[in-house]
């Protein structure tokens, strides 16, 4: 992963733990329920930015440099593996 792909992504990941931390906050205190829902939903916002942000990161990277190596075996696993990671995040 490129250093400033990471950098941001472990920033906006220690927001999401502090999002998450005050949602846990919310539930002990008992607040109301769409407040609840609102803010799970901001962090799952949160984190589909993040997963982007990886996954933007590898394909300019891994996948690339797999597709300019010309070694068949290796785009044919990369190409998998994007295939496979796609599916599930869409699920």
């Amino acid at each position: 992963m490129e250093p400033e792909t990471a950098s941001t992504c472990l920033k906006r990941l220690s927001k999401i733990e502090g999002q998450v931390r005050g949602i846990s906050r919310m539930v002990e205190e008992d607040r109301y329920c769409i407040d609840i829902i609102t803010q799970i939903a901001a962090a799952r916002a949160a984190l589909r930015r993040v997963e982007e942000a990886v996954l933007k990161d590898h394909v300019s990277h891994c996948v690339e440099h797999a597709i300019t190596s010309g070694d068949a075996d290796e785009q044919r696993t990369k190409v998998a593996e994007l295939m496979e990671v796609l599916a599930r995040t869409n699920r």
